[in-house]
């Protein structure tokens, strides 16, 4: 079989660079929509594949490595990114070229990687990124001195601005029309000195081909570092700044949760109004109105919630304000037993915990890293934010406190905070019991300029997170709705019966038979049944609840499933329900990834068992203090 030519086959990309280096942005702005992201063979480290057609015709594989500052690879996210370089991870095409992206304004550490990358024997091409910065900074660059000092070529680029990647492409189709050399590669980990080497031939390379102003940070940046990095005002601000993602949940999400959920009830009114109440359609017209309509319903409502929450983490991402709170957090964190890094997989864990737990792979240490991959679940993901809502909207009064502050607001600001604050007492516990004595790597951390995030890069990054959502609904959730609607609705009541039909259903049967178990913690069978598919997704507990109790009404006219549980549950019980769920055990695909990270069984169960211990302590805690108070 012949061997295609050059201009035929796909042409394999990598980008590569250091973190922070606007690669991503620029894998955006050449891939577009068509991306995806899926897992390395073999490892759960997520990889972002695209493609594009260069202006000459050429098709365009392109993968976006995890960022690094070295080959030698103390990370597993760096270990990925050398593998790939050379070629030695399985069912990943060795790259043709490898695009080393370097920021444009802070060149000192990608040229050290891009001399480092040479020593691979692939083609190597530097992207300056973010150019316009630079420029605009007073930087002058020499990019022909700059490629004839490192024997490859060299362009700019400006991610974020339309044509702004048009030399890159241009080089694209110049170097794809070049058969990839055969060569073998020299590159060998270095050790302390050979980095210092490469930094001091970097550091040459610089000297010769770049000029600085006197002061080459931004002055934005000077200015708000002096007062976001304050030791004191800075954590204000810090804290400020989650108290108000917290109020925006609440205040901004409403119009549209109202709208979704009114259109919820329109549709469920209108198989009500079509299907029969009895015979075989009187079953279908159950499935449809209590087990799809009420049940997925009841969870898609909190859409608008969560995507405000996905948004405030993407704004202050792009923003480069997400470096300074680790810095800020490193003292109290470390104070905790905790590293530095761990903050940003734990502000992670706020969205999701699987992608939090993921994003331990940037801490070095292993102890350091599964202290936080242990604790990353008590923070409060948006599988929780159903849950939250849902019981704060129905038990806590709206109203406002000192003046502009919203009383459900500041409940959900407090569970947040009682999650953050599990977190470093755990974090402490497992420091004083199981690695006593270790001493935690020093955190060292760089720090981004300010940069006005994109509009375009925001919307793509909220389009993927509530397709993920939607996706979890649709499958999921869906799935044990089916399953709770079943074990809900039969076997059917028998003849002549006056209780509701649920009464005689296998999830009467289970209810009952764990609710000894749950009622020194205020729970009813009906929570039972709920908790239970809980496990496979958090926010399924909602769902089942609203399809319980809509078979419950037994074909009678059902109000919202908030105002249904405040008529049925105590504040002392709505209490403890919110009690369990700060420390509600993990659904299964985060126990899944906990093994996968930690490479243990152990580790795994260890996680689900403490925490499904704290949670069963808070909530009889919580239950019995109330009832005591006289909420019961």
């Amino acid at each position: 079989m012949n061997e295609l030519a050059p201009a035929q086959r796909a042409f394999h990309v990598a980008l590569v660079g250091n973190p922070n280096c606007g690669k991503t942005a620029l894998f955006n702005a050449l891939t577009g929509s068509s991306q995806r992201a899926t897992n390395y063979p073999g490892v759960t480290v997520e990889r972002k594949e695209g493609g594009l057609t260069t202006p000459g015709g050429r098709h365009i594989s392109l993968l976006d490595l995890p960022g690094t500052y070295s080959l030698r690879a103390r990370s597993p996210d760096e270990v990925i990114t050398r593998e790939v370089v050379l070629g030695s991870q399985d069912g990943v095409a060795l790259p043709d070229l490898l695009v080393c992206v370097a920021d444009a304004t802070n060149l000192r550490l990608g040229l050290r990687l891009v001399l480092e990358l040479k020593s691979t024997g692939r083609p190597v091409l530097l992207v300056l990124n973010m150019i316009d910065i630079a420029r605009h900074r007073g930087m002058e660059i020499d990019t022909a001195a700059l490629a004839a000092e490192l024997a490859l070529p060299v362009v700019t680029s400006v991610a974020v601005r339309r044509g702004g990647t048009d030399a890159l492409l241009a080089e694209f189709d110049r170097i794809g029309g070049i058969a990839p050399p055969k060569t073998t590669s020299a590159w060998l980990a270095p050790d302390a000195t050979g980095i210092r080497a490469l930094q001091r031939e970097a550091d040459r390379i610089l000297a010769a081909v770049v000029r600085m102003p006197p002061d080459k940070r931004d002055p934005m940046t000077r200015r708000l570092d002096a007062v976001l990095l304050h030791p004191v005002a800075g954590l204000l601000i810090l804290l400020t700044v989650l108290f108000l993602m917290f109020q925006a949940v609440f205040a901004w999400a409403e119009p549209a949760m109202q709208l979704i959920e009114g259109g919820f009830q329109a549709l469920g009114a209108a198989v009500g109004a079509t299907l029969p109440e009895d015979g075989a359609l009187g079953l279908l017209r159950s499935f449809l109105q209590d087990g799809l309509i009420a049940g997925v319903g009841s969870v898609l409502v909190f859409l608008p919630q969560i995507l405000i929450l996905f948004l405030f983490i993407l704004l202050l991402e792009d923003f480069g304000y997400m470096a300074r709170a680790a810095f800020l957090m490193d003292r109290i964190m470390g104070g905790a037993g905790l590293h530095g890094r761990a903050f940003i997989p734990l502000l992670s864990s706020f969205a999701c915990a699987i992608p939090g737990i993921m994003a331990t792979r940037v801490i070095d240490s292993r102890r350091d890293r599964l202290a936080t991959i242990l604790v990353a679940p008590l923070m409060t993901c948006s599988a929780r934010i159903p849950v939250y809502t849902l019981i704060i909207g129905a038990f806590i009064e709206d109203r406002p406190v000192w003046g502009w502050i919203g009383l459900q607001g500041l409940v959900m600001f407090g569970l947040y905070a009682a999650g953050i604050v599990s977190a470093l007492g755990m974090s402490f516990v497992f420091k004083r019991l199981l690695w006593r004595g270790t001493p935690s790597e020093p955190f060292m951390l760089e720090l981004p300029d300010y940069k006005w995030p994109r509009l375009r890069d925001v919307l793509l990054g909220l389009w993927q997170r509530a397709r993920a959502f939607l996706r979890r609904a649709g499958t999921i959730i869906l799935s044990m709705m089916v399953v709770i609607w079943f074990l809900s609705s039969v076997p059917r009541p028998p003849e002549g019966a006056t209780a509701p039909a649920i009464e005689y259903s296998l999830a009467f049967a289970i209810g009952h038979a764990v609710e000894p178990v749950l009622r020194p913690i205020g729970f009813n069978w009906q929570i039972g049944v709920a908790l239970i598919p809980g496990m496979a997704a958090r926010e399924v507990a909602v769902a089942s609840l609203g399809t319980v109790y809509a078979v419950a009404s037994n074909g009678e006219e059902t109000t919202e499933l908030g105002q249904a549980l405040a008529g049925k549950w105590s504040l002392a019980t709505a209490l403890a329900f919110l009690a369990w769920y700060v420390f509600a055990p993990q659904c299964a695909a985060t126990l899944a990834v906990i093994r996968r990270e930690t490479g243990s069984r152990g580790w795994m169960w260890f996680s689900f068992g403490y925490m499904l211990g704290l949670a069963y302590l808070a909530a009889f805690v919580t239950f019995q203090v109330a009832s005591l108070l006289g909420a019961g």
